[in-house]
């Protein structure tokens, strides 16, 4: 436990590997994007909860790419309800009464602002199996989800998990494209060097003629 009152999860067996994807998306820190911002509305309506967030899970804190009914940008991961629904890939975590659940009732989110009392947060599981984050809704009042707002909250997450790996991939063209633009210039660049000392080598000669060099080509 924290001196915070908070208990941090464990990291997940692939911490690693689940770090460098995340930082491979390139989407920590980036502005609002509308894709992301059209999925928290959806979610926080379909689940008809005052919060809901799309939360990367980082090495030291949760940045929120997109959110709805909360200020803070990001928090530390210490304190991170999300840092234990990436634990468990298979399925959503659900707290239906935070001040009941002895991981998280000591929890500052949960005695202070912003009084967390319910909270489901669908992981974002990547193709490569890596949980990134997770789109999450939260209320102030303790309370559970119908299984039919459960499957939407999971069917919104891999809307996000799309969205973030097009992101990704749209990335990596990008780096394609800056190589290849300068490997041709460089080539470029090589040419004209190569061509100017042509150049000069023809203007030495021109300036010898008796030169045995000369003599030969001849």
């Amino acid at each position: 436990m924290t001196e915070s009152g908070a208990k941090p999860a464990p990291l997940p067996s692939n911490e690693v590997e689940r770090l460098l994807e995340l930082q491979a998306f390139r989407i920590l820190d980036t502005l609002p994007e509308q894709p992301y911002d059209d999925i928290t509305a959806l979610a926080a309506e379909i689940c008809g909860t005052p919060i809901a967030l799309v939360s990367l899970v980082d090495e030291k804190r949760q940045w929120f790419k997109s959110r709805v009914g909360l200020d803070a940008p990001e928090l530390s991961r210490d304190v991170a309800f999300c840092a234990y629904a990436i634990l468990d890939t298979s399925e959503p975590l659900v707290v239906p009464d935070a001040t009941a659940d002895e991981r998280f009732r000591t929890n500052p989110l949960v005695t202070g602002d912003p009084g967390i009392r319910f909270y489901a947060g669908a992981p974002l599981v990547t193709s490569a199996g890596n949980a990134v984050g997770t789109l999450c809704v939260i209320d102030r009042e303790h309370r559970d989800l119908t299984a039919a707002q459960l499957r939407a909250l999971t069917v919104l997450a891999r809307r996000v998990v799309a969205e973030l790996e097009v992101n990704g991939l749209r990335n990596e063209n990008e780096e394609l494209r800056q190589q290849v633009a300068a490997a041709r210039m460089a080539l470029s660049t090589l040419t004209k060097v190569e061509s100017g000392h042509q150049v000069i080598a023809r203007q030495f000669l021109d300036q010898w003629p008796d030169l045995p060099t000369r003599r030969a080509s001849h």
